[in-house]
């Protein structure tokens, strides 16, 4: 496993993270099974762990609590997040800081989180939607920088609504904000324009999400997908979307070298990218960890196919089911 230091932190983090939503939200989840592919990926060399109180509210925090006793000599860095009050995901225009994160609410679920976690840090504790009309309410600041001084709090981060990078842009230049948290794939290169550039500016550290697009860029689906009506998937895949993003997949299909999987080839752009710091992959089983950190190895891919995938951008705007 390479590692990449994580903005002004200076946290040696694993290029492949560990994003844990999937661990406790999704439909099919089995406990052993979890518990097994996050030992695995530990011996691997992952040290990164993005969960939130919003995954089963709570267990997955308390998925992430078990795997740090099991790793009392391991160094591993725990991000969590804050869930917004009204639990209405994503943020909405119009909804103001009383709405999402009043002081009180912040403090009170970060303390749920170190509960949860059984730890007395929280490496980075992070917004989980975010308005950057938001950004001069001195409420939040005051908020984040008690709990940094009590120790609560490591470090602090946004993580960025979808399709939506440059919601964030005055609020990173409070110097408040120590990461961001991004879509960022093959289809959803935005985050180029402006993000990436001002977060290196202020040496943030950088979360790349959702790397296979849901699923998509693993190349294993088709306009007949379907999934479970307790799958998140369900919803987020209206055949509008479906439909589109199989035809998105299948155009990258023929630029996929031989002895590669589409998957490699979607992390491997991500971590060709040097203001990323890692990369979250969601992995509910033991192959998955096996062959996602496999791509966390320091290579990138070689300049032409990058240059082949620029053209794969895929400009996307928040919709009723993008959730």
């Amino acid at each position: 496993m390479h590692y990449r230091t994580f903005g002004r932190t200076g946290w040696q983090i694993s290029e492949i993270g560990y994003g844990m939503w999937g661990l406790a939200d999704w439909s099919g989840a089995d406990e052993r099974e979890t518990d097994r592919s996050l030992d695995l990926a530990v011996a691997l060399g992952s040290n990164f762990f993005d969960t939130a109180w919003g995954y089963g509210s709570g267990r997955s925090e308390q998925i992430l609590g078990r795997l740090l006793k099991r790793n009392l000599d391991r160094r591993l860095y725990i991000a969590t997040k804050i869930p917004p009050k009204n639990f209405v995901w994503p943020s909405q225009r119009g909804f103001t800081l009383d709405d999402c994160f009043p002081p009180e609410h912040i403090v009170a679920y970060t303390e749920k989180s170190l509960r949860n976690l059984s730890v007395e840090t929280i490496d980075l504790q992070q917004f989980h939607v975010w308005e950057d009309h938001w950004a001069g309410d001195e409420r939040w600041q005051r908020a984040v920088e008690d709990l940094k001084k009590a120790g609560k709090v490591g470090a602090v981060g946004i993580s960025i609504n979808r399709w939506e990078p440059n919601n964030s842009l005055e609020t990173i230049r409070t110097g408040l904000i120590d990461a961001v948290q991004v879509i960022y794939n093959i289809f959803d290169q935005n985050p180029e324009d402006e993000l990436f550039p001002l977060c290196d500016r202020l040496n943030l550290g950088v979360i790349a999400r959702v790397p296979f697009d849901e699923g998509t860029l693993t190349g294993t689906f088709t306009k007949e997908t379907t999934f479970p009506a307790d799958d998140w998937r369900s919803t987020y895949f209206v055949p509008e979307n479906l439909h589109a993003s199989v035809e998105h997949a299948d155009r990258l299909k023929s630029l996929v070298p031989e002895g590669m999987t589409m998957a490699e080839v979607a992390l491997r752009f991500i971590l060709s990218n040097p203001y990323v710091s890692t990369t979250i992959p969601g992995m509910r089983k033991e192959a998955h960890v096996r062959s996602n950190t496999a791509a966390g190895d320091g290579q990138g891919l070689p300049a032409e196919l990058l240059y082949a995938l620029k053209e794969h951008r895929w400009d996307r705007q928040p919709t009723e089911w993008s959730q």
